[in-house]
């Protein structure tokens, strides 16, 4: 259930950042909505306790780290690309990197549990199949939304990236309340904002795209905080899969808000995905 709400909230804050950074620079998206997401935690964490300790916050700094970079390629990619292809395929590197590193571990899911990954593998690549028509809504501005060659090294970079931070959140020992979301947090806003800074796009947005961001923000802390403590109970190759699952949520919201079609092989896809999540809950 925790890694079902990470997906959902990952693909709502997925849809969110990239209708923002649709409007405004993509780093000024994500130089507001990290650093809210640090004063969130700060806030919270001492409510939920825990103890600081060295590993979990190494780990949860260097989550943040290639969290900073995924997510900025990612509404980079969301920016120049349509929507409906760019955060499922990314889903594909999400999901199959970490599996790949949880069986090269040792993690032996149940039979039930392998037929779930199996699934939801499946159920992400045909939810990548490239949309058939072009976004052509007043959020684009009527630009078509092409799958471009630098929108393919983005979603790819992202993809990688994501992966990564999937792995190192795995890697938090127990016990440490939400400071290993702190840590993560912190290093993903100086990432960004060194970025932002060698990029001189260092300008919060102002109006309706400073409240997408502020969203993003709670929606972020949600997630990272889910997944985490998913991770603490359960397997690498179990959760990540499940996580990854979020294009389903940002699919959906393209498809209703944006005008995005969905093609039939994506429709089955996504059924895919509900099957996949009812396996591996009932393994």
């Amino acid at each position: 259930m925790l890694a079902l709400a990470a997906a959902v909230s990952y693909g709502v804050s997925d849809f969110i950042g990239g209708v923002a950074s649709r409007r405004v620079a993509a780093l000024r998206v994500v130089i507001v909505s990290y650093p809210l997401s640090v004063l969130i935690v700060l806030v919270i964490a001492p409510f939920v306790g825990g103890s600081l300790s060295t590993a979990g916050l190494l780990w949860g700094a260097a989550s943040g780290v290639a969290g900073g970079l995924a997510v900025w390629w990612f509404y980079l990619a969301l920016a120049s690309g349509p929507m409906a292809v760019v955060s499922p395929l990314t889903a594909v590197l999400v999901a199959g990197i970490p599996v790949g590193v949880g069986l090269a571990a040792g993690e032996r899911p149940a039979a039930l549990a392998f037929g779930g990954i199996a699934l939801a593998l499946v159920a992400v690549v045909l939810v990548s199949k490239e949309s058939p028509d072009k976004t052509t809504s007043e959020i684009t501005g009527g630009r078509d939304m092409r799958f471009t060659k630098t929108v393919a090294w983005l979603t790819v970079g992202s993809g990688v990236a994501f992966a990564f931070a999937f792995i190192f959140l795995h890697k938090i020992p127990e016990g440490g309340g939400l400071w290993p979301v702190l840590a993560s947090r912190a290093t993903a806003t100086v990432v960004v904002w060194g970025v932002a800074l060698a990029a001189r796009q260092f300008s919060p947005p102002h109006g309706e795209p400073l409240k997408l961001a502020i969203y993003v923000s709670f929606l972020d802390v949600i997630a990272t905080t889910a997944t985490m403590y998913a991770f603490q109970g359960g397997l690498l190759s179990l959760v990540s899969v499940i996580a990854s699952l979020y294009p389903a949520a940002t699919v959906m919201l393209a498809m209703v808000m944006l005008g995005e079609r969905v093609g039939r092989l994506q429709q089955v896809g996504m059924v895919l995905a509900l099957a996949a999540v009812a396996l591996i809950a009932g393994a």
